[in-house]
């Protein structure tokens, strides 16, 4: 014999199911593509502000080697030259 049809209830109950399912999986779905675009925002401005610093870092190295440079304080000391 064969299996006897679900009453129609039954079966808009698991359709009903389903669609509630899919519809939560899809508005996950657009949420984490929210969540990976607001991050991949975020890692470009971090790259940007990255190498800024770094420019700042590279200004800031050379007046920091032309203070020393013009400094006497920091040239070096020849002993010979220092014989009192």
């Amino acid at each position: 014999s064969l299996p006897l049809p679900a009453p129609r209830a039954e079966v808009d109950a698991e359709n009903q199911v389903e669609l509630e399912e899919k519809t939560r999986l899809i508005n996950q779905v657009l949420e984490l593509q929210h969540t990976l675009e607001d991050l991949s925002a975020r890692v470009d401005a971090v790259k940007e502000e990255n190498l800024k610093l770094k420019s700042e870092n590279q200004v800031l190295g050379q007046y920091i080697e032309n203070l020393m440079s013009a400094s006497s304080v920091f040239q070096t000391t020849d002993t010979k030259s220092k014989r009192k």
